[in-house]
């Protein structure tokens, strides 16, 4: 991912298979792998962390559309790298639980 202003890319913190986490200048910023590709609709605030978020849309097989977070922007005076962290540990989590139901095996 690059930095917008700056067309540098950011630095990786840590990745995990579903997640990455980016150092940038004033963010650490959580990405959500499976969502790669997406196009971003809007950047708002994100309810569940109550950052700003890069968000996207998804349709269901009844052609219902969902926004869903693409990335979150955790401000480094608000945040450590360590509850960034543990908010990607969850999402983590939670994917490799739907792949083990999904795709056993």
């Amino acid at each position: 991912m690059k930095d917008n202003k700056s067309n540098v890319e950011m630095p990786i913190l840590s990745k995990g298979i579903f997640y990455a986490i980016r150092d940038g200048p004033s963010d650490i910023i959580m990405e959500d792998m499976t969502k790669r590709g997406l196009n971003i609709q809007e950047r708002s605030i994100d309810d569940k962390y109550n950052v700003e978020a890069e968000k996207g849309m998804i349709y269901d097989m009844d052609g219902i559309g969902h926004k869903v977070g693409i990335r979150w922007y955790f401000p480094k005076d608000k945040f450590t790298f360590e509850q960034v962290f543990d908010y990607a540990r969850l999402m983590e989590e939670r994917y490799r639980k739907i792949r083990e139901e999904t795709c056993p095996d």
